[in-house]
C-alpha cells in the first residue's frame, strides 16, 4: 500500500467509539476497546445496536493511535469490537498499533475470512474471540446473515493455526436450547477443536435489535454435551 493511501485509509472515521480502559474484555490484559461502526449481521439479542447501524464514526484510526502513544507503558493491548472490525482494512492499522507495542485482540463473527487470514498470515493478532452465533440450521434465523459457511472457514482456520482463540456463543432461551447448543458443541468437537467453549446468557437490556425480552426459558445446562469444557460468563 502506498504511503499516501495509507494515510488516506487511516484518516478515514470508521471508529464509532473508544472504551479507554478494561480489564474483562482480554483476560490477564490491560486494554482498550476500539468499536467499529457497523455490521454485516443483524443478531436480534445484540444490544450494541447504536454501534451495528452506524454509517460513521466519531474517531478515526490516527485518532485512536494518538490515544495509544498516551497509553505506552500503561496499557497491555487492544481489543479490536464492533459492530464488525473485520469488514475494514485493519492491516495498516494493527501494524501501527504493533510498532506502539501493544497485543491485538479482535472480536469476530468470522464472515470476513480473508480480511482474518490476512491479518493472521501477518502475525498481527494474538489473540480471537470468534461468535458461533448458531448452528448452520438457526444462523440466519439467529444472525440474520447467510455467511454461515464463510464463518465455518475462518472456524477452520482458527483450529489449524497457532492463534489463541476461543469460540462462544450468546443463548437467547427462546432462541437456543440445549439440543442447539449440543450441536455447536459437537460441531466444534468433531472439528478438532480442544479449548474451553464459552456461553454468554442474553443479557436484558433497555433495547436490543429484535427488541428482544427477558426469555422464557432457560438452558438447560445439566442437558448439555461434556465433549468440550464448557464455560459460562
Amino acid at each position: 500500500m502506498s504511503i499516501d493511501r495509507e494515510n488516506n485509509s487511516l484518516n478515514a472515521k470508521v471508529i464509532y467509539d473508544l472504551t479507554s480502559f478494561t480489564h474483562l474484555d482480554y483476560t490477564n490484559h490491560l486494554a482498550c476497546i476500539v468499536w467499529f461502526s457497523g455490521c454485516n449481521m443483524r443478531c436480534d439479542y445484540c444490544y450494541n445496536k447504536d454501534i451495528v447501524f452506524a454509517k460513521e464514526g466519531k474517531y478515526s484510526y490516527i485518532d485512536i493511535l494518538d490515544f495509544l502513544k498516551t497509553r505506552v507503558n500503561l496499557l497491555e493491548a487492544v481489543v479490536l469490537s464492533g459492530g464488525e472490525a473485520s469488514s475494514y482494512e485493519l492491516v495498516p492499522f494493527c501494524r501501527k498499533i504493533k510498532e506502539l507495542g501493544f497485543k491485538i485482540k479482535l472480536d469476530t463473527n468470522g464472515t470476513n475470512f480473508l480480511h482474518v487470514k490476512e491479518l493472521l498470515d501477518l502475525n498481527l493478532l494474538d489473540y480471537i474471540a470468534l461468535d458461533y452465533k448458531a448452528q448452520k440450521e438457526k444462523f440466519t434465523r439467529i444472525a440474520h446473515s447467510n455467511k454461515f459457511d464463510e464463518f465455518s472457514k475462518t472456524l477452520d482456520l482458527l483450529i489449524e493455526s497457532h492463534v489463541e482463540f476461543e469460540a462462544r456463543t450468546t443463548v437467547h432461551g427462546d432462541l437456543l436450547d440445549s439440543d442447539d447448543v449440543n450441536e455447536i458443541i459437537l460441531d466444534l468437537k468433531n472439528r478438532g477443536y480442544k479449548k474451553s467453549y464459552y456461553i454468554q446468557e442474553f443479557l436484558e437490556t433497555e433495547k436490543n435489535i429484535g427488541d428482544l425480552k427477558r426469555p422464557k426459558k432457560r438452558l438447560n445446562r445439566s442437558l448439555l454435551r461434556d465433549d468440550i469444557e464448557v464455560i459460562f460468563r
